[in-house]
């Protein structure tokens, strides 16, 4: 029986009392009640361990039954999250939505009313404002383009005009004929087409209002070829001041790249000089082409005030006829007044002044008041 009994030693332990010294089983008082024998062994509580892992990874819900297979819970759980609110933070609604356009708005845009003015036109219609704007053009180089622009534009101020002369040349010839030195100005027309500087800061006061020039413009053209609107800039530019002037006249370099189509794109008029010679009328014809691929595309308003006659010898019969093949060839548009030679244009720079505070009562002086008073009375007709 000692034998016997050594075999059923593990399973006293259960009650929490020690074995008997002698092997044999305790009393029948001493035994445990049935219930307590009835208790689950310690190892039965570490079997539901996988759920109480459950609830950490995926919240179970108050309301499920506790008795349901651990097995199904963790299922029903990602189906209900599938069919929950996406969102887990949801965006506040956006009250700038009624500013955004449809997608069919987008895809067939419209014009919404008072928008009458081509994209870009900064500056409207003549009636629109004060300043008239008058640019002088030619590709040909040498033919007066920047002394008549300061001269006529002297002429309009002492008529008792307000005036802004725009120098657009990089050699910057009409600012230096007002006694300003290009390399030293610390802001240039260069600032206001590429960087959109305003263009007040560039503004000097002297005979007359002068918008100055600096070598940096020989590089504007490559530094806004990535613009978009890049005809626009200088439009745009003059936009805050033409209501400040009567008259704003531009000097443009001898070329038809894109700084004068810059000027062209904001003028309302082109007076075009042309020295009395072969080479440079045949300017005129190109001019014209440009001028019309211009009205077509980005101006539509800008038209030829008239074809002025410089530098003209009236002694030599080859100025005479060139005069004749310019009346018969553009009639109307030539300007009755002739720029004559003198050698007062070439000295007045020198002082940094114009012809007419120069030399006030000399012919040459007096060659661009007629000019003037021919401009604002009916133009070249």
């Amino acid at each position: 029986m000692g034998l016997f009994n050594r075999g059923f030693k593990p399973n006293v332990s259960r009650n929490g009392q020690p074995p008997p010294a002698n092997g044999d089983l305790p009393a029948e008082g001493a035994l445990p009640p049935a219930e307590p024998q009835a208790r689950p062994e310690p190892a039965i509580p570490e079997e539901p361990a996988p759920e109480r892992a459950v609830p950490e990874q995926v919240a179970p819900e108050r309301d499920a039954p506790l008795d349901s297979p651990a097995g199904h819970a963790p299922r029903a759980e990602p189906a209900a999250r599938a069919t929950s609110a996406p969102p887990v933070n949801p965006a506040p609604p956006d009250h700038s939505d009624e500013d955004r356009i449809s997608a069919s708005e987008a895809l067939a845009p419209t014009r919404r009313p008072g928008s009458s003015r081509p994209p870009g036109a900064a500056i409207g219609d003549e009636s629109e404002r004060r300043a008239k704007i008058i640019s002088f053009a030619n590709q040909k180089g040498g033919v007066a383009k920047t002394t008549t622009t300061l001269n006529l534009a002297v002429a309009f101020d002492e008529s008792g005009h307000d005036v802004l002369a725009v120098d657009l040349d990089p050699q910057g010839n009409l600012t230096m004929s007002q006694g300003i030195d290009p390399d030293k100005v610390d802001g240039s027309m260069y600032d206001v087409l590429v960087d959109h500087v305003p263009i007040r800061e560039v503004i000097h006061e002297r005979e007359i209002d002068i918008a100055v020039a600096s070598i940096d413009l020989a590089g504007a053209e490559i530094a806004m070829s990535m613009q978009i609107g890049r005809e626009r800039s200088l439009e745009k530019a003059l936009a805050a001041v033409v209501d400040d002037y009567d008259f704003i006249c531009i000097d443009t370099p001898p070329s038809l790249g894109l700084l004068t189509v810059n000027a062209l794109t904001a003028s309302d008029k082109v007076i075009v000089p042309v020295q009395c010679e072969y080479l440079s009328m045949r300017g005129l014809v190109q001019l014209q082409n440009t001028l019309q691929m211009i009205r077509e595309n980005l101006n539509p308003r800008v038209q030829i005030e008239g074809i002025l006659p410089t530098m003209l010898d009236s002694r030599t019969v080859h100025a005479k006829e060139a005069v004749e093949i310019l009346e018969e060839n553009f009639g109307e548009l030539v300007f009755k007044s002739r720029i004559r030679k003198a050698i007062k244009f070439a000295e007045a720079p020198v002082r940094g002044s114009s012809v007419l505070k120069y030399d006030p009562k000399g012919n040459a002086a007096n060659y661009y008041r007629e000019l003037a008073k021919e401009v604002l009375t009916n133009g070249a007709s």
